[in-house]
């Protein structure tokens, strides 16, 4: 979990964005999208087939 504890005479702002940095560098928010809606087997195959045919295009050489 991220916490911040604020200085003294440090204003809510930099608290605010340090907590922020350390609740993107801790990969919170991918894996709140990802466990945010139920997904099925099925739904699950679906997507990670697309993510391996677009990281397939991206592999390939252009020309």
């Amino acid at each position: 979990m991220a916490q911040v504890v604020l200085g003294e005479r440090e204003g809510i702002d930099s608290a605010l964005r340090r907590f922020k940095r350390k609740v993107s560098q801790a990969g919170i928010f991918p894996d709140l999208r990802k466990h945010r809606h139920f997904e099925t087997p099925i739904e699950k195959r679906k997507r990670k087939a697309i993510a391996k045919r677009k990281q397939r295009r991206r592999r390939t050489p252009q020309g």
